[in-house]
This record gives structure tokens, sequence and C-alpha cells, in this order.
């Protein structure tokens, strides 16, 4: 509970954009991301999943910084998962970072 409320007030005050962000992650998600990432899952590498479990075991400093290391990945990608920052905005990445933090939060 006490870390729900920690990352509910990290995402209300030290990204205070964020809440209007989610929205517009969610259509860029499904524009670019659902293919593999469909519900949160993983068609590719079945354990890598967008699970909260798995973020936090799987990208370096998700449980220090949840959202930058969201947002490391999709800039980067890393493995099977393809670099977007070339292709997404840095605004679009965030909106999309932030999505799937909330999606995670929320348990997909």
């Amino acid at each position: 509970m006490l870390f729900l409320a920690i990352a509910l007030f990290k995402l209300t005050f030290t990204y205070p954009a964020l809440a209007a962000e989610t929205s517009n992650g969610a259509k860029i998600f499904s524009a670019n991301c659902s293919s593999c990432h469909i519900g949160g899952g993983n068609i590719l590498v079945a354990e890598k999943t967008l699970a909260k479990e798995a973020l936090s075991k799987y990208l370096a400093d998700y449980n220090t910084d949840s959202i930058q290391a969201i947002i490391h990945q999709v800039q980067n990608g890393k493995n099977a998962m393809p670099p977007f920052k070339n292709k997404l905005t840095s605004d679009e990445i965030l909106a999309v970072a932030a999505y799937v933090f909330q999606q995670a939060e929320q348990g997909w």
C-alpha cells in the first residue's frame, strides 16, 4: 500500500504532465507497440512482459526511476526490441512511457 502511495505521489508530483500524457500514450502504444506487447504481454520473449514485476526485473533503474527506465528502453530498444528514438518524438516517447507505467501499476 505504501509503495502504491509513493508511486501515485511520484506520478502526480514528479511528472505532473504525465497524467495528460497517458491518453495520448495509449494511442501511440496501440499504433507502435501493441503488435508485440498486446495487453502488456510479449509475443517474442514471453517472460519479458510489461507487467510491473518484469519491468522491475529486466529494466535497469526501474525501481529508482521507473519512467526514465521505460523511456530509455523505448528510445534505445534492446535485443528483439527495436529503438524508437528515430521513429517517435520525445513527447511521444514520454507519453508511451507514462502509459506503460500506469498500466503496469494497474496490472494491465
